[in-house]
């Protein structure tokens, strides 16, 4: 398996959702993971993965405006999101490896980490964690036009790679079905499988819930993802407003690592900023509603996946809740307006009949198909049909 970061410590989605991949694949597979860190230090977590893995093996990985990364971006054909993991050591240790062992499979986790894997007969499985064009498009919209035509330059650049890779992979996974049709619609007869992702449903159903006196709308995110901060500011500027006109006495929590100057000043007497939470649980334990303004395209959000596994109810757009099985009314209030998300916040707050209703199958739908355990079992049969046109 090869990655563009270490799957632990557990600080993003990228890594829960391949720690706890690699937690159920243990049970049947041998595993040697290849990971790129961004510090040394990042080493002393190899023993937490030596748990499931039959060897870990780290790669250094420059630091992103580093000049040579900027050299590959503009010279070469590459973007600047495959120059930054274009590595010759890598490419050498995995050349040894094919040549010394032998493997099944090649799991590769993103695109951008694909060049640097040799010609090989082993069968490439590729696991698109999003669709990295269109995140890049969406950024390049909110930039001013001199930059924007720069950018677009590169975007185009991760398009035509993107879509390369997709079709010299074996096999392709998307994380959703909206994922899964875009896919299929720039590449044609590509066959996209679709394995999302997850919540461990053991730690997150016996997340106990406090009451508390006012009640907190919470947003949880990492904010070096655009989408986050994008979605911050639109919840603090148009849709906050009209909630603590409705409902004084409500709180909102903004909870994520990196929170940006900007974000940290959006901090008043009703809005708290959490910037490191050691236990993202502790806070869901005195949430009660997640609001997630989500506009930019990309995945499926753990932020819903987790809130609706601890018995939270959830508000959020049509593009925030793409590629789950929910349904407005039934599992989520969805709504795409300022106004109209701020009322159906007011409306979940203030009706208990359908906060109940909400919560309950919310954490229905989680458990019938968000469970890691199942979804394991998936990307297991997978291995199983690609493995077999090697052997």
């Amino acid at each position: 398996m090869l990655t563009p970061y270490l799957p632990y410590p557990l600080l993003s989605g990228g890594q829960i959702r391949t720690y706890n991949l690699l937690k159920n694949l243990a049970k049947k597979h041998d595993i040697v993971l290849f990971s790129f860190i961004r510090n040394e230090n990042e080493n002393r977590y190899k023993e937490k993965l030596l748990k499931f893995c039959k060897r870990v093996e780290t790669f250094k990985r420059r630091p992103a405006w580093s000049l040579l990364n900027i050299l590959l971006a503009g010279l070469t054909p590459f973007p600047f999101l495959v120059s930054i993991y274009y590595s010759r050591r890598l490419q050498k240790a995995i050349l040894g490896e094919l040549q010394n062992n032998k493997y099944h499979l090649i799991h590769s986790e993103t695109f951008y980490v694909m060049p640097n894997i040799p010609k090989t007969s082993v069968p490439v499985l590729l696991v698109e964690q999003t669709i990295e064009f269109l995140v890049y498009q969406h950024f390049v919209e909110t930039v001013f036009l001199p930059f924007r035509l720069l950018l677009s330059l590169d975007v185009a650049k991760i398009k035509f790679w993107e879509k390369f890779y997709w079709k010299k992979a074996k096999k392709v996974v998307a994380m959703s079905e909206g994922d899964k049709v875009v896919m299929e619609d720039q590449v044609h007869h590509l066959d996209v499988d679709i394995v999302p992702n997850g919540v461990d449903t053991e730690d997150f159903f016996h997340v106990t819930r406090e009451k508390s006196k006012n009640p907190i709308i919470l947003f949880v995110g990492n904010f070096k993802w655009l989408q986050n901060k994008e979605a911050v500011s639109i919840l603090v500027t148009k849709i906050w407003p009209e909630v603590i006109q409705k409902l004084p006495q409500a709180r909102l929590w903004i909870v994520g690592r990196f929170p940006t100057p900007e974000i940290k000043n959006y901090e008043n007497k009703t809005i708290k900023v959490f910037g490191n939470v050691d236990d993202i649980k502790n806070v869901y334990k005195k949430a009660d509603i997640l609001l997630a303004p989500i506009y930019g395209p990309g995945g499926t959000r753990y932020k819903i996946l987790e809130a609706m596994a601890s018995g939270i109810p959830v508000v959020t757009t049509n593009r925030g809740i793409e590629g789950l099985r929910a349904i407005d009314g039934t599992h989520a209030l969805v709504r795409d307006d300022s106004q109209s998300l701020a009322d159906a916040t007011v409306e979940l707050i203030t009706d208990k009949s359908l906060y109940d209703t909400l919560a309950k199958n919310g954490k229905k739908l989680i458990s019938e198909n968000y469970d890691w355990k199942k979804i394991s079992l998936k990307l297991d049969e997978l291995y199983e049909n690609v493995s077999k046109s090697h052997t």
